[in-house]
């Protein structure tokens, strides 16, 4: 992988993250907010999907992983989990072209045998239509969960090395996204400040900033705030602040 990249706001330069999570929170709350159904404000989120890609793309984020529908999430009314699988059925079949255009590589992870099969179809045709893209990869989490993504890791080890000690490496090279570059920064939007369940493995030293913007009024300016936040921060990885310093 590249090293981080240097983008010009203004006067300034800042260092753009290789690899920024982002868990989307507030569709319903802005869509209670005027009176609407929850369902209202994630069909309004999509805009917002869209701005952050092609922030994204602009600014030379090589990996955006989108937290879209977690594990957890099937426990919500049945109307609305409903409602949230035809929107990704609609946006899977509306965005891939745009995807495609600008070179962007979509990725889904997570446990998508869950999901209908004319869901699963649809993934894979939009994986394949996008696969030999260069530009930025855009991972979309969908019934994932970070317990679930190190267990099936786990797993993994067992059946294919049974009776050997698991290390590290063994976990981090089935964990979801493993052949890209490690997460650099999680933003979570709606003014909540946890990380639910995502990217567990890869949170490890991720550095995290919470937004009180509900997701759908999440725009360019919003990314680019988080953006210059984390560029202002010592990234020490165990290290001591005049360590890092000496190595500049």
């Amino acid at each position: 992988m590249t090293n981080p990249t240097n983008i010009t706001t203004n006067t300034q330069t800042t260092i753009c993250p290789k690899h920024v999570g982002i868990i989307m929170d507030g569709n319903g709350r802005w869509a209670k907010q005027r009176g609407k159904a929850r369902t209202f404000g994630h069909k309004a989120g999509v805009e917002s999907v869209r701005s952050a890609v092609k922030f994204a793309q602009q600014s030379g984020v090589q990996v955006l992983t989108l937290f879209a529908f977690s594990s957890e999430n099937w426990k919500r009314p049945e109307d609305e989990v409903s409602i949230l699988m035809e929107l990704f059925m609609y946006v899977l079949g509306r965005e891939v072209k745009r995807l495609h255009k600008n070179n962007v590589r979509l990725k889904v992870i997570g446990d998508t045998r869950r999901f209908s099969d004319k869901l699963q179809k649809k993934i894979a045709e939009a994986e394949a239509q996008t696969e030999q893209n260069t530009g930025l990869v855009l991972a979309v989490a969908a019934n994932y969960g970070g317990r679930w993504d190190i267990v099936q890791s786990v797993n993994h080890h067992i059946k294919n090395k049974p009776g050997q000690l698991i290390s590290e490496d063994d976990i981090h090279q089935q964990v979801s996204l493993s052949d890209f570059a490690d997460l650099d920064l999680i933003i979570r939007t709606g003014g909540e400040q946890r990380i639910s369940n995502f990217l567990l493995w890869h949170a490890a030293y991720a550095e995290l900033y919470f937004s009180d913007e509900l997701w759908p009024d999440f725009r360019e300016e919003s990314f680019a705030k988080a953006i210059k936040s984390f560029a202002s921060r010592q990234r020490r990885f165990g290290l001591t602040g005049d360590q890092v310093e000496n190595s500049k």
